[in-house]
């Protein structure tokens, strides 16, 4: 990808507008114009440079605060006048000292709802509640079901029973969760971990 590869006639002012994306959590960071050098220097470094338009000159995202943008991945757009990078924030990306520049309520999937309802269980502690009943039970019983789901997951699928499977691993799942939140672990841990092993 050459920046003259871009439709900058279709761009304000010449500079191409630029969409920072969490290359983990695909969370919307924030909107930020490159010109030409900005963009060679954003390929050439591995971290995101803008095009300053109030200062007129370049600026490396986190350069003062030390919450650099990683690039990880680049996409043209289809009418080649935006850019897309997914990114690895070392920190915070907006000035606010908040994750982005955007306050979108989480779209991440009903595993991360789960979660945080295993967080709220903790700190809330119900009565009645299963959850809280392995909490209370502390963390030896809690690796226990865990062990348990995985053997049964891993018997459902040696004999084939693709449905039965499905059940199990879920009720491994599950109760991972809890062990994490015991362990004050999250799924954004988890993510780095692998995150920072295939990269």
């Amino acid at each position: 990808m050459n920046f003259s590869d871009f439709r900058l006639d279709k761009c304000a002012d010449g500079l191409l507008p630029v969409i920072i994306q969490n290359a983990v959590t695909l969370k919307v960071l924030m909107l930020g114009y490159m010109n030409e050098e900005a963009f060679e220097k954003t390929v050439a470094e591995g971290r995101v440079t803008f095009f300053s338009r109030t200062r007129g000159t370049l600026w490396t995202k986190g350069e003062t605060s030390g919450n650099f943008l990683e690039v990880k991945e680049m996409y043209a757009d289809c009418d080649g006048d935006t850019l897309l990078i997914k990114a690895i924030p070392a920190g915070p990306t907006c000035h606010r000292g908040t994750e982005a520049c955007f306050d979108t309520p989480a779209e991440d999937g009903f595993i991360r709802a789960l979660s945080r309802l295993i967080e709220m269980r903790h700190a809330e502690m119900p009565d009645n509640s299963y959850t809280t009943g392995l909490f209370i039970k502390g963390v030896k019983k809690i690796a226990q079901k865990v062990g348990e789901e995985a053997v049964e997951s891993i018997i459902e699928a040696v004999d084939g029973n693709r449905d039965r499977f499905i059940y199990e691993a879920s009720d491994l799942i599950y109760h991972l969760l809890v062990l994490m939140e015991q362990m004050n672990v999250t799924l954004s841990d988890i993510e780095r971990e692998l995150l920072q092993r295939h990269s």
